[in-house]
């Protein structure tokens, strides 16, 4: 028999026996359990411990990948080269120019025999250089195709990066050979026995082997909004991709990947998404010839033609689900879209308008003065070689309309957010959304946690107070009654996480290394300081002899866990607040250990001589207590019982408590915090903390930190009275009454996760400010998530945070520290600003390029610049302006101005006057050479050469030569928009801007001198070039000029980009409507792209390019996110199918996911797509309403 590691390579269960198996829920799955044995049975059918784990060696580990499959999702293979060329080619005005190149190219060979003389010769003249402007335009069209599609490409394999090691960040807590290790979930296997704790999300099936208090959310896999408690003996089962959401245990993997059941329905889905997608087009084209044959109501035309459901879109968390509950508000948890989308959606159409009109205009002009001159004032009579001349005219509007748009935006955005999350990383800030990247920027109130953010969350107990005697260091043990200090540690030892442990450092001189809850750190570090060992207590009593433990959460601030007592009964062990555990208990230990009753007397002297002076200190006090329940006589604080007692009843039983003691635990405030929060404010930013821990704590931290200054006038709440100022009578919020707490309030204690969530949403909706809040908020817990939805940033713990936390953010901060989110705002700040930068470089060009090429059709017939240099100009030097402005690193002065706010113009009076400064400089020059050039410089004249069929001349070309050399010099200008004079400083900190400046200078150096035909260009003198950089050069000197003119002497009229994302109403883009204001939100990470005649393109981070995303390890954002959009999928089945006959059986199936996963289990674990039951094969599944539904889990 073949073995592997000494052990048979035969497992005692089959793969489909396993999963049929995680496929049963309660007493099934108990029935079905037991007749395998148990879960200790099938431990040994599957060669594992439960208390060792597996071996760990690569050759076991291998064979169970190969035999029950790795816990990875096959990827959806991420899109072609070539498909991206496709798709680059699918915009509008590069298709027309491209028709229009190809018939150009066409008449050129077009040789009519009825010429007269004159014709003839113009035609064979022609006919040497006519074909080039076609071919010119054919290669500029491929260069700016392959440029595209090469950074989409590029782009993508990037975003691909990010998304791997967001996935790589995913660990999870597994035993192998004994110990507990942190392992990827990649690595995870069947077999593996894994820790769960709060907050996890769960990478795996598995079997619950031992569990305390546990209590986890299904709802995204089964819709149930109410927390399924989880047992041994009732319900052993745990389902990947769902949430602890109380207490602890140990797990038996028996599922993984596609095998698990949450890999069953993301593969099902990733199947029936890519059936469907055909369909969908179909549809489309379907819809386009029905609206043709009759006309269709706007709502029938938008379901037809959009695919999308009519009916609302639910939440995507399982508050409206077939099993009843409470639905949320429609707009609760949603993000709006951000400040600088809704911007340059603003700015780009009405760009894009201007561009059109004038494009249009140009064409027209240039026809009606072609026909006036050629019929009416010569008198001539049609010919076919003027179908050319109407097809130049038409080339030139076309590429009129292309400079008039700003080419390189969406390459600026794209390219500004991939470098500043790039660099972000080093600056321990790990970005999952693109666009908090930027919201980050306009941020105005940051809410904190206290604990690990403000603080080291280096915790260490520095006070105790032991039989009344206070302690200002840690005592002698010897020096506390023994009976109570075996009490004390056996409570710390035993009542604590015992993933919580004190890891001797490898070096010496360095401080041991705090495991798990770092305030169960310190309470065992200072039952080591007390010369005890913990783990010999843990030894004693192991976690599966515990008789019920009630684990903490922000509701309890406690935690309790009950043993079985030597000599029989019960012993309670409670730790927690020290105000909440003291109100539960009676009795105390006094002076020589003796116990005395506890009364209300001796509990307020105890909080104003111990608790509140250690809290005043900024110390976290911690109660420690006790209680006993004795079958037999019961001393004055024991309990007596005959019969277990309930532990349902928490309430009674957790009362009457012993008092052991309390301490005072040090957690110091980080030193570089003061720092950052006084650049917060200088920076027009509110910081205010928002902590569970006591006032007194939490102000005396407050004040460390400098979020509270003693001179300004401020609110410091508890919980419960911020509560009852927010609240009317009927206990709802009011927002007129929180618009009179939130502006002064600065320190939030005693908070729960509800009020955090309640506070960030007053501050957003609030109208009290005259632009509305961006709120930023920090959060580390599984119950933080609603408020790190809410907020327009979420930041969550990298270290201490839950998997809950970090998977309802947008920003993981990878070192736990307050002042990276203070990197985060320059960041943000930098990205607004490399943006505008190019905008007032963009616009420059644009504006300049569209005047004088309608100008020039006007006044000369022909425009001086032409298509060709047009689109060098416009498409391949402004794509290299992009990246040199969008690469510009943040400087400290960004923090020195206020907020932009949302309803501040993107260009600014100060940038539209740069703007239209050097616009006018530019203008004149060029209408000065274009009019008088050709006497200045004792040249032939080029007016009228490209009419009468000639070829490039030296006039135009210093024409077009002189137009890119003040651009360029224009660059250097464009790096400043808040009227700063040197335009050169910290240009050595950019070697990309330097080098595409010196570039590009060369790129045009060899047009010139060898472009010919190509280029319309004729070579120039040394004395030409001369004057080219003589008035490029000036651009500089008139930049100072413009510079002194006053911003405030600007119109406001002339700002571009004003308004809120409200203003801004549905927005055509192609077939979708697109309205910030309905359920059909944008997701995270959507960034503005420019597209059709108005080059408007949405291009979703979160929706597109994720599709060609790998999906690596199976977990968090992979995984978690199919399943939510399965279930948010099924919450929208009733409504959208009802109209369907044809449809419902895959409603029916996806409801009975039992039925359904019996039939998916006859098929293969991998091939899914190739062997799906016809019946689950139906032809309308709506993939674009589905990806819609999970924009807080879409990987940036």
């Amino acid at each position: 028999m073949a073995t592997i590691d000494g052990r048979p390579a035969q497992y005692g269960l089959t793969l489909k026996q396993l999963r049929e198996l995680m496929e049963l829920r309660g007493r099934e799955g108990v029935t079905k359990l037991n007749t395998y044995g148990g879960v200790q049975e099938v431990c040994k059918k599957l060669y594992t411990s439960p208390s060792e784990g597996l071996s760990g060696s690569a050759a076991d580990i291998q064979h169970r990948r190969d035999t029950f499959g790795s816990n990875m999702i096959p990827p959806k293979p991420p899109k072609t080269f070539l498909t991206l060329v496709w798709e680059a080619l699918q915009d509008v005005t590069l298709i027309i120019l491209e028709i229009a190149a190809l018939v150009s190219l066409g008449l050129s060979f077009y040789h009519p025999s009825d010429e007269n003389e004159e014709g003839v010769l113009i035609e064979d003249d022609e006919a040497k250089y006519g074909w080039i402007e076609g071919l010119a335009i054919l290669i500029s069209v491929i260069v700016v195709v392959l440029v595209t599609a090469f950074n989409d490409y590029s782009k993508e394999r990037q975003f691909r990066g990010l998304q791997n090691r967001i996935e790589g960040e995913h660990k999870f807590s597994v035993i192998r050979q004994g110990e507990v290790k942190q392992i990827s979930v990649s690595d995870i296997v069947v077999g593996d026995i894994c820790q769960i704790k709060y907050g996890d999300l769960l990478p795996a099936d598995g079997i619950l082997i031992q569990s305390n208090d546990l209590k986890i959310d299904e709802s995204s896999l089964t819709g149930e909004s109410d927390h399924v408690k989880k047992g041994e003996a009732f319900d052993p089962m745990v389902l990947s991709g769902t949430h602890v959401m109380e207490g602890s245990g140990k797990m038996l993997v028996t599922a993984v990947g596609v095998n698990s059941q949450a890999g069953i329905i993301f593969t099902l889905l990733g199947a029936a998404v890519d059936q469907q997608e055909q369909e969908i087009k179909k549809m489309k084209k379907e819809a386009k010839k029905q609206r043709k044959k009759k006309s269709l109501s706007g709502d029938e035309a938008g379901e037809i033609g959009n695919s999308h459901a009519v009916s609302k879109q639910h939440s995507v968390d399982g508050e409206n689900h077939h099993g009843g509950g409470t639905s949320k508000p429609e707009h609760e948890g949603k993000k709006e879209k951000s400040v600088l989308q809704a911007k340059l959606t603003k700015l780009a159409i009405q760009i894009g308008y201007a561009g059109s009109t004038i494009a249009v205009l140009t064409v027209i002009i240039l026809v009606i003065q072609f026909c006036v001159t050629t019929f009416y004032i010569q008198g001539k009579i049609w010919k076919n070689t003027y179908a050319g001349e109407l097809v130049r005219h038409f080339i030139i509007g076309v590429t009129v309309l292309v400079v008039a748009v700003p080419e390189g935006l969406p390459l600026a955005v794209t390219l500004s957010l991939a470098y500043s999350v790039k660099k972000m990383m080093k600056d321990n800030n790990l970005v999952r959304h693109l666009d908090a990247c930027e919201t980050m920027g306009n941020a105005t109130a940051i809410c904190s946690d206290k604990t690990g953010t403000l603080t080291t969350n280096r915790m260490t107990v520095v006070n105790s107070y032991i039989c009344e005697k206070l302690s200002k260091t840690v005592p002698n043990f010897s020096d506390i009654p023994s009976h109570v200090g075996q009490l004390l540690i056996q409570a710390v030892s035993i009542n604590s996480a015992y993933t919580s442990r004190i890891m001797p450092s490898q070096d010496p001189t360095e401080l041991a290394m705090q495991v798990g809850n770092k305030t169960e750190c310190a309470l065992l570090g200072f039952v080591i300081a007390l010369g005890k060992s913990y783990q010999t207590v843990r030894d004693d009593n192991p976690e599966e002899t515990f008789t019920r433990v009630y684990t903490f959460n922000s509701v309890r601030k406690s935690m309790s866990t009950v043993i079985p007592r030597q000599g029989g009964g019960y012993r309670l062990f409670t730790k927690g607040a020290s105000e909440i555990i003291m109100k539960k208990c009676a009795f105390i230990y006094g002076r020589d250990g003796n116990l005395e009753k506890f009364t209300r007397d001796m509990q307020d002297r105890l909080v104003k001589n111990v608790i509140e002076p250690m809290a005043c200190d900024g110390l976290r006090t911690i109660s420690i207590a006790y209680r006993d329940f004795v079958p037999g006589k019961a001393d004055i604080n024991q309990v007596h019982i005959d019969n277990e007692p309930n532990w349902e009843d928490e309430e009674n039983i957790v009362a009457n408590l012993t008092c052991l003691g309390i301490v005072g635990i040090e957690d110091p405030v980080r030193p570089e915090v003061p720092d950052a929060i006084k650049k917060c404010q200088k920076a027009g930013i509110t910081v205010r903390m928002v902590t569970g821990d006591n006032v007194n704590t939490a102000r005396s931290i407050a004040l460390k930190c400098g979020i509270l200054k003693p001179s300004e006038d401020f609110l410091i709440l508890e919980g419960k009275e911020f509560n009852k100022r927010i609240r009317d009578s009927h206990g709802e919020v009011q927002q007129h009454l929180l618009d009179k707490v939130w502006p002064k309030l600065r320190v939030l204690a005693r908070s729960s996760p509800t009020d955090k969530y309640t506070l960030v949403k007053g501050i957003i909706d609030s109208k009290a400010s005259a632009n509305r809040e961006v709120v930023a908020v920090t959060g580390d817990g599984t119950n933080d998530g609603p408020a790190l939805k809410k907020a327009d940033v979420g930041f969550a713990m990298g270290i201490a945070g839950t998997d809950v936390a970090k998977e309802a953010s947008d920003i993981i901060l990878t070192d736990d520290n307050f002042s990276s989110i203070v990197k985060a705002v320059m960041w943000g700040r930098n990205v607004y600003d490399s943006i505008a930068k190019f905008l007032q470089f963009q616009l420059t060009v644009n504006v300049v390029a569209v005047i004088v090429a309608f100008i020039g059709a006007c006044a000369v017939q022909d425009s001086p610049l032409k298509a060709v240099q047009m689109l060098w100009v416009n498409l391949i030097m402004d794509t290299l302006a992009s990246l040199a402005l969008a690469t510009e690193m943040p400087t400290p002065d960004l923090l020195l101005r206020k907020p932009y706010g949302r309803t501040k113009p993107l260009i600014s009076r100060t940038m539209m006057k740069n703007i239209l400064g050097q616009a006018v400089y530019q203008l004149t020059v060029i209408f000065m050479l274009l009019f008088v050039g050709d006497k200045m410089l004792d040249i032939p004249s080029g007016r009228g050469v490209a009419a009468a069929g000639g070829g490039p001349t030296q006039h135009f070309t210093i024409i077009f030569n002189t137009f890119v050399m003040m651009t360029l010099f224009n660059e250097f200008n464009a790096r400043k928009i808040h009227g700063q004079r040197n335009v050169f400083q910290g240009i050595f900190t950019n070697p990309i801007f330097y080098s595409i400046w010196i570039g590009t200078c060369l790129s045009q150096v060899f047009i010139i001198q060898y472009g010919k035909m190509a280029f319309s260009t004729k070579a120039l003198t040394l004395e030409q070039w001369m004057w080219c950089l003589f008035f490029g050069f000036g651009t500089l000197l008139w930049g100072q000029l413009v510079t002194t003119i006053p911003t405030r002497k600007i119109p406001k009229i002339l700002s571009w980009g004003r308004g809120q994302p409200d203003d801004i109403g549905a927005i055509n883009l192609g077939d979708e409507k697109f309205d910030p204001d309905s359920d059909k939100k944008p997701r995270a990470g959507q960034i503005l792209w420019i597209r059709g005649l108005t080059r408007l393109q949405t291009q979703v981070i979160g929706g597109e390019l994720q599709e060609r995303l790998i999906p690596v390890p199976y977990s968090k954002s992979s995984t978690d996110q199919a399943i939510r959009v399965v279930n948010a999928f099924r919450q929208g089945l009733d409504s959208r199918y009802g109209e369907h006959s044809n449809t419902t059986n895959l409603a029916e199936v996806l409801r009975k996911q039992s039925s359904l996963n019996k039939r998916l289990s006859q098929t293969s674990s991998i091939d899914y797509a190739d062997n799906l039951p016809d019946e689950l094969a139906i032809p309308e599944i709506d993939v674009e309403r589905l990806s819609s539904h999970s924009h807080t889990e879409t990987a940036v």
